[in-house]
């Protein structure tokens, strides 16, 4: 039991591969979920030779059918689970409110933050008890402070925050924690996305492509390290916090 896995989301690449292959690393085995992908196949097998009992499970969250047929392998192979890390995220749609679909708009929301309550709450009775669980969610300045062009975004980040505390209020009884954590500005794909945004729909795209060609991102295995000792040991009495990872 006292070796039950840490379930990440996202993981197929960015942050979400790098702090799994650092759990792995280790010796805690990683369920590795992502929309299917060769990258997802390839990190489920590196899991798997750099600690046994890894897996990668193919999952888009913002279908329901999905999370429920990956809750379902997991809590079928697995009788406890030490964690949660909530990494998975869009920022699609990037458009001004008055022009957004309420389609896209909806998915954003879906992905972002709907999904972690499905998941979440699909996994709660295999959490906690004797040990800690500790769930960990990836939040982001996004969520203090608005953007223009990126509502659902920030929307959902922030409801993301609040989930946490709210879930660390609810299980505290049940020995099962949660935390937030704001990564900083990371070279991942969703930064790449970003600068592939028409200018004239994001006003700050001139910013995000200043912060890649003046080298600030900070590259995702530098920042799942420091991520890490927050993910693994984060206490019952830090449950319900939000740190940022630039003041750790």
């Amino acid at each position: 039991m006292a070796n039950g896995p840490y379930v990440v989301t996202g993981a197929s690449k960015g942050i979400g591969k790098a702090i799994s292959q650092q759990l792995a690393a280790h010796g805690h085995p990683v369920v590795a979920l992502a929309r299917p992908s060769k990258e997802l196949d390839e990190i489920g097998k590196e899991l798997a030779f750099s600690c046994p009992g890894s897996l990668a499970i193919a999952c888009d969250l913002s279908q329901p059918g999905d999370i429920k047929q990956a809750t379902e392998q997991i809590t079928e192979r697995f009788p406890w689970i030490a964690g949660l890390v909530h990494n998975a995220g869009t920022i699609f749609p990037v458009l001004p409110m008055a022009q957004m679909e309420i389609t896209a708009w909806s998915h954003s929301i879906s992905v972002n933050l709907i999904g972690v309550q499905d998941l979440t709450q699909r996994l709660l009775a295999k959490m906690g008890g004797t040990q800690q669980s500790r769930v960990t969610t990836i939040s982001s300045g996004a969520s203090l402070r608005p953007v223009e062009s990126w509502s659902a975004y920030c929307v959902a980040k922030a409801g993301l925050d609040m989930w946490a505390r709210c879930l660390a209020t609810e299980c505290f009884v049940s020995n099962i924690s949660a935390i937030a954590i704001a990564p900083g500005i990371v070279d991942t794909g969703m930064q790449a996305d970003i600068r592939s945004i028409e200018p004239s729909l994001f006003p700050q795209h001139a910013n995000f492509v200043n912060l890649h060609t003046s080298g600030q991102l900070v590259a995702s295995d530098d920042v799942a390290r420091q991520l890490l000792p927050l993910i693994l040991n984060h206490s019952m009495e830090q449950s319900g916090q939000r740190f940022d990872v630039r003041e750790l």
